[in-house]
């Protein structure tokens, strides 16, 4: 890391995982947050989940990323401050900052300073020409934005994977109303979206062959176990997505096997047998239904690019 680097920490408040789980499971049905998937294990299962033959997601907004590189960089304009949202593999940001024409910085924010610390180190080594200000802070939340040594001419939020479809509809417009306030007057985002298809597509994604997915499921709650302390029996839930059709989306669960009972924190929660424990959500949008979303947000899509097959989709918005 280079010795000028600045990690800014606005000391987002930890995460409650024990409170959230309990809550999770008090509820009928029972679910637990999606967020918790990403520890080391869960992060290391999902990049090899993007290397899964039934996996389209990664492979075609990487393709559809450079293919339209060009014609991005034109829309975003010149000496844009990037800021991501999370700190993920560098794949999608390398291709992003080369393309740009001279990005002043790049913010990735993130809330696990552990997590942000790692990510910084490899991109500040890759990117020696783009000033590097990583914020440790929740994006879901409106973020002030370091000054970089060399005056930006707008922000440019990067939000892709089609990861705003793993948050509910309400939680979607929260965190695009904040990504409204991060962007500033004369910013822009963009977002990484799947698009809604044949179910024959979109289900294999989420059950892959290998059974990678499964285990990433399943890493949950061994995270669990480890962090907070509970009994969760691994072998005792199965894996299942399906696509809702009425709802656009996949639903994960986690299945239990047979007639158990789990603690967690003393309080003890029964399953039965059969029962489906919700893990997450992915929608896939259609363009009236992102439009919608973001329009609640006080946002408008400027651009849209998709791959040949029209499976999925980046968006720039701007303010409207």
């Amino acid at each position: 890391m280079s010795a000028v680097l600045k990690l800014t920490d606005l000391q987002p408040t930890p995460d409650d995982i024990s409170g959230d789980v309990l809550a999770g499971l008090s509820r009928h049905p029972k679910r637990l947050p999606s967020k918790y998937f990403y520890d080391r294990r869960g992060s290391e299962l999902f990049e090899e989940i993007t290397r899964q033959p039934e996996y389209y997601l990664t492979r075609i907004e990487l393709a559809l990323l450079e293919a339209s590189m060009a014609q991005i960089a034109e829309a975003v304009g010149a000496r844009a401050h990037v800021v991501e949202y999370g700190s993920g593999s560098g794949r999608k940001t390398r291709i992003l900052l080369d393309g740009l024409d001279d990005p002043v910085a790049y913010t990735p924010i993130e809330i696990s300073r552990s997590a942000l610390l790692a990510s910084v180190e490899r991109l500040d080594r890759e990117f020696g020409d783009v000033e590097v200000l990583p914020v440790c802070a929740d994006f879901t939340q409106p973020v002030p934005l370091p000054r970089p040594r060399r005056a930006a001419d707008h922000a440019l939020v990067f939000f892709p994977g089609s990861t705003l479809g793993n948050f509910t509809d309400t939680e979607a417009v929260r965190l695009l109303r904040a990504m409204h306030q991060t962007m500033g007057n004369r910013g822009g985002a963009l977002l990484g979206i799947d698009l809604q298809k044949s179910p024959a597509i979109i289900e294999p994604a989420y059950n892959d062959a290998n059974g990678v997915t499964a285990k990433f499921t399943l890493n949950l709650l061994a995270r669990l176990n480890r962090d907070i302390g509970s009994d969760f029996d691994l072998d005792g839930f199965a894996h299942r997505a399906e696509y809702v059709e009425n709802a656009g989306r996949i639903e994960t669960f986690l299945v239990s096997r047979r007639a158990q009972d789990v603690t967690v924190e003393g309080h003890v929660f029964h399953f039965g047998a059969g029962e489906a424990m919700q893990v997450e959500y992915s929608q896939k949008y259609t363009d009236a239904g992102f439009s919608g979303l973001a329009g609640l947000a006080g946002l408008k899509v400027v651009r849209a690019w998709n791959d040949p097959q029209d499976w999925f989709g980046l968006r720039l918005l701007r303010r409207d």
